[in-house]
């Protein structure tokens, strides 16, 4: 399995798991953002962990991770790998706040006869333009961001880079691009998402 070095994050190599979204290259970019932005003081929100890579990694950085997985089988991985999960879709049924929340979601564009209706698919089906998800995410994300909290969140050109600033514009975030990739004719970026203070009232 490839793994890329994140300076100050020392991730563990979880078990296989055919249902769980393996690490992979938007994985490690994501992770090797979260190693510059985190601080020992955060607590930490990692929504939709999969294997657990990440929030395993922030467990030992942060004064406090939770993860979220909808997958049970992604739970069971994350909390072998001693991450302290919850089982519930996004962060239904979490308060929080949080300093610092972190989503690599689902965000391929599919389609209703492409869908494949395994545990898996939670990972990857993004609706039919990649964003359906990710629009969930920010709809409700005031509510569990403090104030002066920080997101972090990939995104790909698959799901429409510009498109995902402007959705997040819309529920009153501002965003910059923190790291990027290209690979296999896909650009992975990983947003830096914060509250747009001045619309604040």
């Amino acid at each position: 399995m490839h793994m890329e070095e994140s300076p100050g994050m020392n991730p563990k190599i979880p078990e296989f798991h055919a249902q769980v979204y393996q690490p992979e290259e938007d994985t490690y970019l994501l992770l090797s953002a979260v190693a510059k932005e985190i601080r020992n003081s955060d607590t930490v929100l990692e929504v939709g962990t999969g294997s657990g890579v990440i929030a395993q990694a922030c467990s030992e950085r942060a004064a406090r991770c939770i993860a979220t997985d909808v997958n049970p089988h992604a739970c069971r991985m994350a909390h072998s790998m001693g991450v302290e999960v919850v089982r519930t879709n996004l962060y239904d049924g979490l308060k929080g706040p949080f300093d610092l929340i972190l989503f690599n979601p689902p965000y391929l564009p599919t389609a209703e006869n492409e869908r494949i209706d395994d545990w898996l698919e939670y990972a990857l089906d993004g609706g039919p333009d990649g964003r359906a998800v990710i629009c969930s995410f920010a709809s409700g994300l005031h509510r569990i961001l403090k104030p002066y909290g920080r997101v972090l969140l990939l995104v790909s050109s698959l799901t429409g880079i510009h498109e995902t600033r402007e959705l997040f514009a819309e529920n009153g975030f501002i965003s910059c691009i923190v790291s990027e990739k290209t690979t296999e004719g896909e650009q992975l970026v990983v947003f830096r998402i914060t509250r747009d203070l001045c619309r604040l009232k």
